[in-house]
């Protein structure tokens, strides 16, 4: 059910930042934006600092990696905007659609690394079951990935947990695939402040 809440309540400054945002871009502005805008103090600020760190910080994982962790996650919890939103992204990041719509598909199949498919399974239980034990992040670390790269995984299933449960939650209205390209582009050169 869609909240009218994304349609409304924002501050003068707000809707003409979004009025420009329109007709610069020549593209809607997403509900992902305008949530953050709601009540900033509350949630936005700390939320874009949060997932730009995840998936624009320094990190072992690439911005290609980090997006395909946000789709993945995404599609494990049924968000439909914000799997749209990060399987363009990642496209656009590693310039190999196939390989994002082959982990997508079929994650024991596709043609990824192993540290990155052991990291996705173990991305893929978190987000599913709420747990992981110490044999997961054995069997992450035992196929080439660092601890620090769990962690950065980590960072990235928990920002888009919460993203994704709020974009079902409020009922964020899907794009165009142009409209979810240009978001793509504007996520690679701007990240998510």
């Amino acid at each position: 059910m869609r909240l009218d809440i994304l349609n409304h309540g924002y501050g003068t400054g707000t809707k003409l930042l979004f009025t420009v945002i329109r007709l610069v871009s020549r593209h809607p502005v997403p509900d992902a934006a305008k949530l953050v805008f709601y009540r900033p103090d509350f949630y936005g600020d700390r939320a874009k600092a949060f997932t730009h760190e995840a998936m624009r910080g320094p990190s072992d994982w690439s911005v290609g990696d980090r997006e395909l962790m946000a789709a993945y996650v995404s599609q494990v919890n049924g968000s439909a905007f914000c799997v749209a939103a990060h399987s363009a992204t990642a496209k656009l990041a590693y310039q190999d659609a196939p390989q994002v719509t082959a982990v997508l598909d079929d994650l024991d199949s596709a043609p990824v690394a192993e540290p990155l498919r052991a990291t996705l399974r173990m991305l893929g239980k978190l987000t599913r079951e709420g747990t992981v034990g110490a044999d997961d992040m054995r069997d992450v670390l035992a196929a080439g990935a660092s601890p620090r790269q769990v962690e950065d995984a980590l960072a990235v299933c928990a920002a888009f947990n919460v993203t994704g449960r709020l974009a079902d939650a409020f009922g964020f209205g899907l794009l165009t695939p142009e409209d979810f390209e240009a978001g793509a582009k504007y996520l690679l050169k701007r990240g998510y402040r």
